[in-house]
């Protein structure tokens, strides 16, 4: 892989969201691409004062929160290295695996992705349905998503390329980088503890990726619909072919209102959840039908003045 004389090797892209605690530490370690996802707290004014001490610090902040996903790709259209290594800004990915991850990019591979073989300063309950998830999403699903995986990966800059192609609102980049295909692998790593701060994904959040990562790669939930639709048909029908059996015989075991209450009911609840799977999807044909862009960039530094014009609006 020959490197054009212009252009840097590596990129190393972090999404930063309200963690000024951890800024001089993740620029101890690492030299890299900073995406203010709409900060409250100083973060901005600290990746400011970086830029200017070290220019090879890149600054580009939102006019608002966008969301992870979001400053994730927004970092892939900025990086300019031949090879782009996406980290979350928490440290809780050790910085020193992007040495093994270019160790296997530079034997061939385009796509290498940090397996987490243990998860340090986690809950019982957030390793268990973060298994849990990754488990599902690999059976229901027609790509091969890598399980207990996150967004710390590298890429050649041909999957970036492709992956700058596809601007739908409701990202899982994981599962976007493993189904634009390329030559794959994973390294195995050992997830630490965050360095300092909150967590930036509490339950609610959790959800909704869930929910985005499962309707942009798989139809099970609609197809699921289904299958209750016909359960609760069968049952129907079994239950009228008893209530015939047992008139005939003489029994009044299904006489009153109580058990058309709860057929009703049955069925009631049925059609609402079918409902509910089908307006999940009509939603998110509204949002890519509006056409907005996936971000808006209030501020870039660091960066030619082609490059801010060209992806300031994406």
């Amino acid at each position: 892989m020959t490197t054009p004389p212009h252009r840097p090797t590596l990129s190393v892209v972090a999404p930063v969201f309200n963690e000024e605690a951890i800024l001089h530490e993740l620029y101890r370690r690492l030299r890299v691409v900073l995406i203010n996802d709409g900060s409250r707290d100083r973060s901005l004014e600290i990746m400011r004062e970086l830029h200017a001490a070290d220019e090879r610090v890149k600054v580009v902040s939102f006019a608002r929160n966008f969301g992870h996903q979001v400053a994730i790709t927004a970092g892939a259209d900025y990086a300019q290295g031949e090879a782009v290594c996406i980290i979350d800004a928490d440290l809780q990915d050790p910085p020193e695996v992007i040495l093994d991850l270019l160790a296997k990019w530079r034997e061939g591979y385009e796509v290498i992705y940090a397996v987490r073989s243990e998860r340090e300063g986690e809950t019982w309950f957030k390793e268990f349905t973060a298994k849990a998830f990754y488990r599902i999403i690999y059976r229901i699903t027609d790509i091969n998503i890598p399980m207990d995986t996150g967004d710390f990966r590298l890429m050649d800059r041909r999957v970036v390329q492709a992956l700058r192609t596809m601007r739908e609102k409701h990202r899982f980049m994981r599962g976007m980088s493993v189904w634009v295909g390329f030559k794959q692998t994973g390294v195995h790593y050992k997830r630490a503890a965050r360095f300092a701060g909150e967590t930036k994904y509490p339950l609610k959040k959790m959800l909704k990726f869930a929910l985005d990562g499962i309707t942009s790669f798989s139809y099970f939930p609609l197809q699921l619909a289904t299958y209750i639709g016909f359960a609760a048909a069968a049952l129907a029908v079994l239950g009228i072919l008893i209530t015939i059996i047992l008139r005939l015989t003489g029994s009044h075991a299904f006489e009153g209102q109580a058990s058309t209450l709860v057929a009703v009911l049955f069925l009631g609840g049925v059609q609402l959840i079918s409902v509910g799977i089908i307006g999940e999807y009509l939603g998110r044909i509204y949002d890519e039908v509006k056409g907005r862009p996936l971000y808006i960039v209030g501020e870039a530094l660091g960066f030619e003045e082609q490059v801010n014009e060209r992806v300031a609006v994406r």
